[in-house]
């Protein structure tokens, strides 16, 4: 059975919007360059290492999928051939390799690929999705690279929920330039 892990750069004050300023957001980019940051690089090609399939929301997906097929290296070949599912109503033809797009109920389709995946299925921004996921008890694990800044403004990765969603910490790790890893696991049963 697979596992929905939550993969996202974060503010200290939740904000996920625009990290690396292509948005147009006022306060945009301020995750800065990855690939000069070897630790903070070395990180993001593990995880992917150690993904078995993507779950991306439609502008995620675009975003990514106009990036990463043109480029090369170890991180850009695992991304390029990692299975894509996409979430969404009105994309029809996704054109990056390897990607299917679930256009039934979320939840419904979401449980099911969780079902025929074996392993990790990570959610790389996405956050209204994200937020659809963890309302339904759906998100699994969360990791959170928690970069040194606070925006104020922007759109933050939790929402108001129905419920309170209780965590476990499972690990936590200090990477350059203070930025804080965190990996959290949903408690159902609390």
């Amino acid at each position: 059975m697979g596992k929905i892990v939550m993969s996202d750069n974060v503010s200290l004050d939740g904000v996920v919007q625009d990290p690396a300023g292509d948005e147009g957001f006022r306060v945009g980019g301020w995750v800065g360059v990855i690939a000069g940051r070897p630790e903070l690089a070395k990180f993001t090609l593990d995880e992917a290492l150690g993904t078995e399939a993507l779950l991306l929301g439609r502008r995620s997906y675009e975003w990514l999928a106009a990036r990463w097929p043109s480029r090369s290296g170890e991180l850009a070949d695992r991304l390029n051939s990692l299975p894509k599912f996409v979430v969404s109503s009105s994309l029809a033809h996704p054109a990056w390799n390897n990607s299917t797009v679930l256009k039934g109920d979320v939840l419904n389709e979401v449980s099911t690929l969780k079902q025929h995946i074996d392993g990790d299925i990570v959610i790389a921004g996405s956050f209204q999705l994200v937020r659809t996921l963890i309302e339904h008890d759906l998100v699994d694990e969360l990791r959170l690279k928690i970069f040194p800044v606070a925006l104020v403004v922007g759109e933050r990765l939790f929402s108001e929920t129905s419920d309170k969603k209780p965590m476990r910490l499972l690990d936590t790790q200090t990477l350059e330039g203070g930025i804080a890893y965190l990996t959290y696991q949903s408690v159902r049963d609390a």
